[in-house]
């Protein structure tokens, strides 16, 4: 069955001056457009492409990757906006429409927001809405052995508030990074690697930028080390170096820092001085 909005493997049927054909199945065949065609495609040929909608809704082909598919949350800018809602740019020729109910307040060209790629119901079109708090799932107990302390996983930062981040985790779950655990700036949209600290009570998940207790001791630890033999045995980061120093230098929180400075003493592998650190002789 072809899946709107999504990735499909057709096989090629038929050769026109505008492009190929391809067996949608129930749906009949589907137009691949000339621009998209490349030497290497026969008919028989199996191809992956991407199935969304024309100017006149007739399911189209395309090789290109839109920045969403349906099912997926993404970060889209306005590009232009009528009488009836958004038209967000996904990447894709045809941008995709957001009608004013389905935005929390007015969208104006040239803004960003988060955003969910969904099939509309009623009318079998592909439609953004900013709504995504309705497409936000609580883990169940099958979810939590991929979501347990210190699991990296997937984030797009979602919006701030009060508390910290608010992050969409694994592109299925609500997430918070508090202010206490942010190092580094970060903005609405941004896609990053980040760790599971604790799932709450409610389903919330509380998420850290960095892995926490000893292995991240230990992984740092290695890269404080090799740092110091490609820069003469020295680093003038000490105990008292201003965090914010210490994360301009080796994106890691001063308490991380501390931590491998510790790791490395004990293994004898360095002397700790006023003003730095130096490789031990």
């Amino acid at each position: 069955m072809l899946k709107l909005g999504d990735y499909n493997t057709l096989r090629i049927v038929k050769a026109v001056d505008f492009g190929l054909y391809l067996d949608g199945g129930e749906e009949g065949e589907i137009l691949l457009p000339q621009r998209y065609v490349t030497k290497d495609m026969h008919i028989g040929d199996e191809i992956e492409v991407f199935i969304y909608l024309d100017q006149e809704e007739r399911p189209v082909a395309t090789t290109e990757h839109p920045y969403a598919k349906v099912g997926e949350f993404a970060s889209l800018e306005v590009a232009w906006v009528n009488q009836f809602g958004a038209f967000l740019n996904w990447g894709l020729m045809k941008d995709i429409f957001c009608p004013f109910r389905e935005q929390k307040k007015r969208m104006e060209q040239g803004q960003r927001h988060i955003v969910y790629i969904k099939v509309d119901e009623d009318s079998y079109r592909l439609m953004a809405t900013a709504k995504v708090e309705k497409y936000l799932t609580t883990p169940i107990i099958t979810d939590l052995p991929s979501l347990q302390h210190g699991t990296e996983v997937d984030i797009l930062v979602w919006q701030k508030t009060d508390l910290g981040f608010k992050v969409i985790v694994n592109n299925k779950f609500q997430g918070l990074i508090f202010d206490n655990q942010i190092f580094q700036p970060l903005h609405s949209g941004m896609r990053l690697k980040a760790y599971v600290d604790h799932v709450r009570q409610d389903g919330k998940i509380d998420i850290v930028l960095q892995q926490s207790g000893r292995q991240q001791t230990l992984d740092f630890a290695e890269v404080l080390l090799r740092y110091l033999y490609e820069n003469d045995g020295y680093c003038n980061l000490g105990d008292k170096s201003p965090a914010e120093l210490i994360y301009d230098r080796f994106q890691v929180s001063k308490k991380a820092y501390k931590k491998a400075i510790g790791d490395l003493y004990k293994r004898r592998l360095i002397t700790i001085e006023e003003e730095g650190i130096r490789l031990a002789k």
